[in-house]
């Protein structure tokens, strides 16, 4: 985090002017030679997470668009696979080879679902789209699209494939209903999404979680700008500030009442109240 911070400051600096109307003119090409481009670029430096790291903040700063991103980092996804192949051919092994071109094979292959097909390719740019908007309204966003995204998703994908290998009739069924638990799961958050107002309820709560937030950061400094303000007004009414007196309220305990004592008490009084009735009475009359 610290290093792409400092990348960030760094590339802020230094793309001004010119260089960023040459970078913008250099990576506006057509898809297919993006692709290229960034292949070659990480074959140079031998690693993707260069190339794309490179690449992240420079959208980010507007230098580029997320579309320009997109061919150079399948691109990039291409030339990262050449380590693999230059160590399979070094170790002599037919099962290394076979597993680097698995490697090349498997982003290609991604590259041609998601890629020549604009309705497609649309997919992953809206996704990456929707998914900064929301990162700018919580910052939860990105550890919670990691976690599921890298982690729960595929254990839970390797445990239902290895429900299936048990070679039992039992796990065999309870992969089969686990597997139509998910896709249930699935349609359902899909109609939620799409028919239910989703979409709108999932922007509103992380509007108010912002909010919130953001009351709770400034609050402290929001009471110390309201006591200026308190005192300000005092002084210029003449009022005397308030001051904070602990005000100690004694509980009445209850008394312990002897036999008979709570049956009295009541009377006593209906008699006084009788003897103020009647002398009011009397004074009334003789007026």
């Amino acid at each position: 985090m610290i290093c792409l911070m400092g990348l960030v400051n760094v590339l802020q600096r230094g793309l001004m002017g010119m260089s960023t109307r040459v970078i913008y003119k250099a990576t506006k090409v057509p898809g297919v030679f993006a692709i290229l481009i960034g292949a070659a670029i990480t074959v140079l430096v031998q690693s993707s997470s260069i190339t794309t790291s490179v690449l992240t903040p420079i959208v980010g700063l507007g230098v580029i668009q997320i579309e320009q991103m997109l061919p150079l980092t399948l691109g990039a996804n291409i030339g990262t696979t050449i380590t693999g192949l230059l160590a399979s051919l070094v170790s002599g092994k037919v099962e290394a080879l076979q597993v680097a071109l698995a490697h090349l094979f498997f982003n290609l292959t991604g590259i041609l679902i998601w890629y020549p097909i604009p309705f497609m390719r649309m997919i992953p740019l809206n996704g990456a789209k929707a998914l900064g908007k929301w990162t700018t309204r919580s910052r939860l966003v990105p550890p919670i699209y990691i976690l599921v995204a890298f982690f729960i998703i595929p254990l839970g994908l390797l445990g239902l494939s290895a429900l299936f290998g048990q070679e039992s009739m039992g796990f065999t069924v309870l992969g089969s209903f686990l597997v139509i638990l998910v896709v249930c799961g699935i349609a359902r958050v899909v109609w939620w999404w799409k028919k239910q107002e989703g979409r709108a309820k999932f922007i509103t709560f992380l509007d108010k979680r912002s909010a919130m937030s953001d009351t709770t950061r400034t609050l402290p400094e929001d009471m110390q700008y309201l006591k200026a303000k308190v005192s300000q007004l005092a002084e210029h009414t003449g009022l005397p500030e308030d001051e904070e007196e602990g005000v100690e309220i004694d509980e009445v305990q209850p008394k312990e009442i002897s036999d008979g004592t709570a049956e009295e008490e009541p009377a006593v009084v209906d008699e006084e109240v009788a003897v103020v009735t009647d002398s009011t009475d009397i004074a009334k009359s003789a007026n």
